[in-house]
């Protein structure tokens, strides 16, 4: 009788172990909850790394369908709302007491694939004297009052602004464990797996553990973190190295308290740029995470704790620092033989545009809904995911990179270098060349998986100042009119949402108290 797949091991815990687990629990046994049998083990002295505070909006839709509560999500997680990103100091060098910005929202009015493409009009001066993304974009206004992108009155997960939360990524993993075992089956061992069993064939059979025994699966997940204790240690899948193309390999976090229990809490990420890299900053409820990402090469760990130090002011002089090594790229394959890592043991990018949970969740669902239930199917099965996460990997470097071989910033050699041919993917070489003289557009993004979409190119390019030279192809854009009455419903529309919607804190206080509406 041929072999099926009824039992998945997921082996990790953490935000990457528990979301999978509680996709592939929902999306399997829908209608029979004993179709396939989940078991997460993890280990009781191995903490969660728990810097993860960043989601996309597709956590919203991963949730719902989980079941799961807003309110007590947020509560729980001590989750804010998340509407975008502000890149601080990124353009250029800052001069004595002057900072440049910009924003990248979570949307456009009109977005540039199917609506109606703003870009080369405003690069054509239609709409002066506003930002690129105060002109295409509502959500930047809204972010730069502090306020919040919903009403107390709006039904769960819905939104009059798009957005994703905040959260604290150790409390979230914690939420995830307690709901999966109480709601979807899902069942939970605290051991230390010591041994990984592997067949003539080489399929894992098993795991044995220092508490519990032998674990025996058909299946298995490896979220072990960068340790890849399955797909590296075990079956021999390589590790490709980026830090030819992204530099980052160390983080210094912090939490910080607010000075005051009301103060604003921003509705952003805010990342500023650093002489060697970047400092994060994410308002939660009662703190701040900030944490500085950089490069070892062009900097000493006594120089960039000085720098987070004085970053975070009086606030952080006394909190404690976590130094976090970052091993940036990603395996050979994500998928192999019968076990699939998920999380950072399958890749890690920098957290730069908080990627990680969704591809997490990306990974979690294209294998619930490809999961081979007959073992005959499953080189198809791999060949295809690993093609889609190769690419969605690749794609990511390409776009966290674009933040950095375009800045203006010449202060240091970290930025000169970054700016420097040999360092650029060539993929992304040919899109600059491109777009140098024409916008981008959607013919520009080939595939349906590609994790960052035009918008947010566009947002990054004409923030950062990319220079365009459109003269030559200016007679293609015959459309001005149309231009620059979606410019004035653009600063109409934000008009209203900051005459209509509340600030950040008052609304999360309230979905605190009260929750959030059912119907």
């Amino acid at each position: 009788m041929e072999k099926l797949n009824q039992s998945i091991l997921v082996v990790g815990g953490g935000t990457a172990g528990w979301l999978s687990a509680a996709i592939l629990a929902k999306k399997l046994n829908a209608v029979n909850t004993d179709a396939v049998k989940i078991t997460l083990v993890e280990s009781p002295n191995i903490p969660i790394l728990g810097v993860g505070e960043g989601t996309w909006p597709t956590i919203r839709t991963t949730l719902e369908t989980l079941g799961i509560d807003e309110g007590e999500f947020m509560r729980e997680c001590d989750a804010t709302f998340k509407q975008g990103s502000e890149f601080v100091d990124w353009v250029r060098t800052p001069a004595e007491g002057e900072h440049s910005s910009y924003f990248h929202p979570l949307s456009a009015v009109f977005h540039s694939s199917y609506d109606f493409n703003l870009a080369p009009y405003w690069l054509l001066g239609e709409n002066p004297g506003l930002a690129y993304d105060e002109s295409v974009a509502s959500q930047t206004h809204v972010c730069k009052a502090g306020l919040a992108p919903k009403l107390i009155t709006t039904k769960a997960y819905d939104a009059i602004q798009n957005y994703s939360y905040h959260l604290n990524a150790n409390k979230f993993a914690k939420f995830l464990s307690d709901f999966c075992q109480r709601n979807l089956g899902v069942q939970h061992v605290l051991a230390n797996v010591e041994k990984v069993n592997v067949d003539l064939k080489g399929m894992i059979t098993s795991v044995e553990t220092d508490t519990e025994g032998e674990i025996v699966a058909d299946f298995f997940l490896d979220c072990t973190g960068t340790k890849g204790l399955l797909i590296g240690e075990t079956l021999g899948v390589e590790w490709k190295k980026i830090d030819d193309v992204l530099f980052n390999d160390t983080a210094l976090a912090m939490q910080v308290p607010y000075e005051e229990p009301d103060s604003p809490i921003a509705t952003h990420t805010i990342s500023t740029a650093q002489e060697a890299g970047w400092i994060w900053d994410i308002g939660l409820h009662h703190r701040r995470g900030i944490g500085y990402v950089y490069s070892s090469k062009y900097s000493t760990d006594e120089r960039a704790e000085q720098i987070l130090r004085q970053y975070a002011g009086k606030m952080g002089a006394d909190q404690e620092i976590r130094k976090i090594p970052l091993n940036l790229g990603y395996r050979q394959k994500f998928w192999h033989k019968n076990c699939v890592a998920i999380g950072m043991s399958a890749a890690f990018i920098e957290p730069l545009e908080a990627s990680a949970i969704f591809l997490v969740e990306a990974a979690a669902n294209m294998l619930a809904e490809q999961f081979p239930r007959q073992r005959a199917v499953m080189p198809y099965v791999e060949e295809k995911f690993n093609d889609t996460f190769r690419l969605r990997w690749d794609k990511s470097v390409d776009f966290v990179k674009l933040h950095y071989c375009i800045s203006k910033r010449c202060d240091t050699r970290y930025w000169s270098d970054n700016r420097r041919k040999e360092s650029i993917p060539e993929s992304l070489q040919k899109r600059l060349a491109h777009w140098k003289y024409h916008p981008p557009g959607k013919y520009d993004f080939d595939y349906a998986y590609e994790p960052f979409v035009l918008d947010s190119y566009l947002f990054v390019l004409y923030g950062m100042e990319f220079d365009v030279e459109l003269s030559p192809n200016q007679s293609a854009f015959a459309e001005s009119a149309l231009a620059r009455m979606h410019f004035k419903r653009v600063s109409q529309t934000a008009e209203k949402l900051l005459d209509a919607l509340p600030k950040h804190r008052e609304l999360i206080e309230k979905i605190y108290r009260y929750g959030v509406q059912k119907i």
